[in-house]
């Protein structure tokens, strides 16, 4: 028996595809341009905006005889035991092949934005918290453990990371991004998508582009975003996550920009990601997308010209359900409304990933394991360390922090006995669950209380919840009261509550008019203070929230985000002093709960000044992280210290196609070990249009031991003070420049001064996107 060329594995995949496709019926291959959501619920409760009148039944015997080209949320529908998922998904792959006259099984896709969204699956932190740490390198094994995971149990993409860039901290999804500037976001982001795409799966880059931009921090409301900040603010992670991370798919945005939703954008999707930036694989609708292109956004008035629109602009697959990419493409086609060659060209991306995934290989069988364990004891301590790096030491005026052994704790607040106050709204006791009353969480976590009493078991530690974490109901403040009366010590935890679509304080759809505590919180927070027994604040969030308030009346604030099943005990341990806090925060937290939008990248007028009265510069900077040991910053070179009365060494020249080196030694002055995170921020005076005032462009965390130094040096080169000038082209310029080395956004230990001599010139797609570090331990 010969087989078909498309078989052959000897031949490129482009051959096979080619061969493949030319056999294929036009219902063959637009079969190849859509998911089906088995199981989705259409009565109203689902877990996606509009869900319920987006959702159609279909005839699946009759559906897959075309074949199929996804299969949706195999695992994260609903609770399903690992192993049995793993038979059943592998059964259904088998049944989709044997309808269809070609075999070829479906792509499987799941969410793992934290962790496999799935029933006894790791909570690993959220993205905020793999910002907080920053360690690319962790957040790279992670991802690689999740890929491990997600293959085993055979699926074959992950609709992850986010790398939207904060831009409104008010907007529900903050818990889901990396943080607010876009350096940060692309390395850590472009590390999880290595890991991902190195266990074999298939990394979606989300949300393509602009979603946390949108106006009022509304979900999927307009996005505002200018070219320069869509150019220099937006779109940079997405290009160095396929770039060096080797992202093979892209997820277009729910939200339109000046007029044009993502999805319905050929300028977006196809010359700029395809033709600038190279990209080959597939362009993937985000849940219903293409149909809120008829719907919410009113730019097509049929289904026939809303698959139009979104084809011609460059999506390849329609999520999560087939509706427009089915008859009424197959329909439209034929009419002669919409050209084939649009279909041929989604289809041939979308067979050129199975391909690469082995789906087209004719001893393709689906082998599911005999028994998994989605959260074996290496995930638990991958996530164990991760929370422990994020967590981040606002303040401690007083050294408080660490608590007595032996000391009397009085615990209050919503967030210090509840479990799911660790987890974000994509983990799956708090995205699926809620539709499931009754089942467990299928995982292990540890609470703060649980946690704190394990920690420091000498201690006499009492409880008492305070009030709720969004109803403004006070009438637990009298016991709270008496219970920090009666301690040496208040623990307050206190924060948010995930959720989707309004059911939390944080998550997807759960947008906030100010950033005040939630409910009553916040009172309850004055009350505990008024006692005079000192106040540890610990926060559980999605987001930051303004702390002025308060400000020079606590004994410390530890700020956690979403830390994980593992969290509870790397709070304790930060607590405890087991710990020393290693977090920075990826995004300013502000002094007051009004004035905002405002994150750190602002040009000169967005920074306090006498031209208005409100004063946004936030109580804690962006990058800011405080420890219980002590560093000294020693032999600088590149520059000199930064004081009133030494301004410097002079300016040095370099070429605006030159290099730069800046290094300094760290030393752990203190009792103990600790780490530092040294940030380089850039300074450009003088530009021809407005630059924010500072920007990250490097950084490099150091874990040192008591006494240890380590000397690191950042390798700058002059594209990374590359900008989009006034006509649109992505210029380097020649004059002044400041290189910062600091320990935040605000706090510059060492400067270096340069001047770019030279021409302009312009850089493309292969100018250097990141600032090589070297650390040699002395």
């Amino acid at each position: 028996m010969t087989t078909a060329p498309w078989r052959d594995r000897a031949l490129s995949a482009a051959a096979r595809v080619d061969d493949l496709l030319s056999r294929m019926t036009l219902q063959e291959r637009t079969a190849q341009l859509y998911g089906v959501w088995v199981g989705a619920a259409t009565d109203g409760e689902g877990v996606a905006p509009h869900q319920h009148d987006m959702t159609a039944d279909h005839d699946w015997d009759e559906l897959i005889t075309r074949g199929l080209g996804q299969l949706t949320r195999p695992f994260g529908t609903a609770p399903v035991d690992p192993a049995t998922g793993a038979r059943a998904l592998a059964a259904a792959q088998r049944r989709i092949a044997a309808a269809g006259r070609f075999g070829i099984p479906a792509l499987a896709h799941e969410e793992c934005l934290a962790g496999f969204t799935a029933w006894r699956a790791t909570a690993y932190p959220v993205p905020l918290a793999w910002g907080a740490a920053f360690d690319p390198p962790l957040v790279e094994e992670m991802g690689r453990a999740i890929g491990r995971d997600l293959r085993t149990v055979g699926v074959h993409q992950g609709l992850a990371p986010v790398l939207d860039v904060v831009r409104d901290p008010r907007w529900g999804r903050v818990e889901e991004t990396i943080g607010e500037d876009p350096y940060l976001v692309a390395t850590i982001g472009t590390a999880y998508v290595r890991g991902l795409e190195s266990a074999g799966v298939v990394a979606t880059l989300k949300h393509f582009a602009g979603y946390a931009s949108s106006a009022g921090a509304r979900n999927l409301a307009p996005v505002r975003a200018g070219t320069r900040e869509f150019a220099d603010v937006t779109l940079p992670p997405f290009e160095m996550a396929l770039r060096e991370g080797g992202a093979r798919s892209v997820m277009a945005a729910y939200t339109e920009r000046d007029g044009v939703p993502a999805s319905a954008d050929p300028e977006l999707l196809t010359r700029l990601l395809r033709e600038e930036w190279g990209f080959t694989g597939t362009v993937v609708a985000d849940y219903f997308g293409i149909g809120f292109l008829q719907t919410l956004h009113r730019v097509a008035g049929t289904p026939a010209e809303t698959a139009h629109l979104a084809l011609e602009a460059g999506i390849d697959v329609e999520l999560p359900t087939v509706k427009h990419y089915g008859e009424a493409l197959v329909a439209a086609v034929r009419a002669g409304e919409i050209p084939e060659e649009l279909v041929d060209r989604a289809a041939r991306r979308v067979l050129l990933q199975k391909c690469e995934l082995g789906l087209l290989d004719e001893d393709w069988q689906p082998q599911p394991p005999e028994s998994v364990d989605l959260d074996p004891a290496a995930n638990r301590a991958l996530a164990r360390r991760l929370a422990e790096e994020s967590v981040v030491l606002l303040d401690n005026p007083a050294g408080l922090l660490p608590l007595a052994p032996d000391t009397r704790i009085a615990v209050v607040g919503p967030r210090a006995a509840d479990a799911l106050a660790m987890l974000g709204c994509y983990s799956f006791p708090s995205h699926v669950l809620p539709h499931h009353p009754g089942v467990e969480p299928g995982i292990e976590i540890p609470t703060l209380l649980e946690s704190l009493r394990t920690e420091l078991p000498d201690a006499k530690v009492t409880f008492t919840e305070g009030c709720p974490v969004s109803d403004p109901d006070p009438s637990g403040f009298t016991e709270a009261i008496a219970r920090a009366a009666e301690a040496d010590v208040c623990v307050a935890v206190l924060g948010d509550r995930a959720g989707l679509f309004g059911r939390g304080t944080s998550g997807e759809g759960c947008d906030v008019a100010d950033l005040n505590l939630p409910g009553v919180q916040g009172e309850l927070l004055d009350a505990l203070v008024a006692t005079g027994v000192p106040v540890v604040l610990v926060l559980l969030t999605g987001r930051p929230y303004a702390l002025g308030r308060w400000h020079g009346r606590l004994g410390a604030v530890v700020q956690a985000f979403f830390p994980g099943e593992e969290g509870g005990p790397a709070v304790a341990g930060v607590l405890s002093g087991r710990l020393n806090p290693s977090g920075r925060l990826p995004v300013s937290v502000p002094r007051l709960p009004g004035g905002q939008p405002w994150t750190y990248l602002q040009p000169p007028l967005g920074l306090a000044g006498e031209v208005s009265s409100l004063d946004p510069t936030p109580l804690y900077p962006f990058g800011h992280g405080r420890s219980y040991t002590s560093f000294t910053w020693e032999d600088f070179t590149g520059g000199g210290p930064e004081t009133p009365d030494t301004p410097g060494t002079p300016e040095t020249e370099i070429g605006t196609d030159g290099a730069y080196d800046v290094s300094v030694t760290v030393r752990n002055t203190g009792p103990r070990p600790g780490t530092e995170v040294v940030q380089l921020y850039l300074h450009d005076p003088v530009a021809s249009v407005t630059r924010p005032d500072v920007r990250l462009i490097g950084y490099q965390r150091l874990d040192l031991a008591d006494g240890e130094s380590a000397r690191v040096t950042f390798r700058f080169h002059t594209d990374l003070s590359a900008f989009t000038d006034r006509s649109g082209r992505r210029v380097v310029e020649p004059g002044a420049l400041e290189l910062r080395l600091g320990t935040s956004s605000a706090e510059v230990r060492q400067t270096a001064r340069l001047r770019l001599t030279g021409p302009v010139r312009e850089v493309g797609a292969d100018r250097r996107l990141r600032c090589e570090t070297d650390v040699v331990r002395n």
